[in-house]
């Protein structure tokens, strides 16, 4: 499976997660929630629902699609076919989210990623952040070192766009390091009242005077 159809399975199991939806429905939602899928067309689409049917991850069910635009007034009745998760495909979107590794922090697959970060454990979404970070600041210094070879040579137009794209680097860099730390203080919190709440279980209970 290449890369860019991984990227398409890993979304269309997380967004079928959360209700069933037709064909039309959800490449809509791949263009408006995942800007990432612009590009796709029902080309790319349905094959990708072929396959995940024949996995066993998503059920077809029979419905009508008034919102399709390829429903002309004759077939205006025509059936459209509702995608659904199975609980094989739960299963598999659940491996998935678990899945960490050099592609969860390329550009494409990183936005996918962490637009389920709310279904994602804390733990996989601090390495999938960390290692989007260190992805970054790798292409950063490489960006720096290849200006500094060139400046003399570029003009003026083409040296300010490659500052543009190390100005748009560094935001996501300083961006990631904002989401780090906010969940480490998010971790950190939890832990404090986890400790809180275990010396109140542990504090004796006034009440119960045994002396007496």
């Amino acid at each position: 499976m290449s890369r860019r159809s991984g990227v398409l399975e890993f979304a269309v199991l997380g967004l079928l997660r959360e209700a069933p939806m037709h064909g039309y429905e959800l490449r809509k939602r791949l263009n408006t929630s995942l800007g990432v899928f612009r590009a796709f067309s029902y080309g790319s689409l349905y094959p990708c629902l072929k396959a995940l049917v024949q996995q066993g991850w998503l059920a077809e069910e029979s419905g009508r699609d008034p919102d399709d635009p390829r429903a002309t007034p004759l077939s205006n009745r025509r059936a459209r076919i509702v995608y659904r998760l199975t609980a094989e495909g739960k299963e598999r979107f659940e491996e998935l989210l678990a899945q960490t590794g050099p592609d969860s922090w390329e550009d494409e697959h990183f936005g996918v990623r962490f637009a389920f970060f709310g279904q994602t454990s804390r733990d996989v979404r601090m390495r999938v952040l960390e290692g989007r970070r260190s992805r970054l600041e790798e292409r950063l210094a490489k960006m720096r070192a290849s200006m500094a070879r060139t400046r003399e040579k570029l003009d003026a137009y083409t040296l300010e766009l490659q500052r543009h794209g190390m100005e748009s680097v560094e935001r996501e860099v300083r961006w990631l390091n904002e989401l780090i730390e906010s969940e480490r203080e998010g971790q950190e919190q939890r832990e404090q009242r986890g400790q809180g709440g275990a010396r109140e279980r542990a504090r004796p209970d006034p009440s119960d005077d045994s002396t007496n």
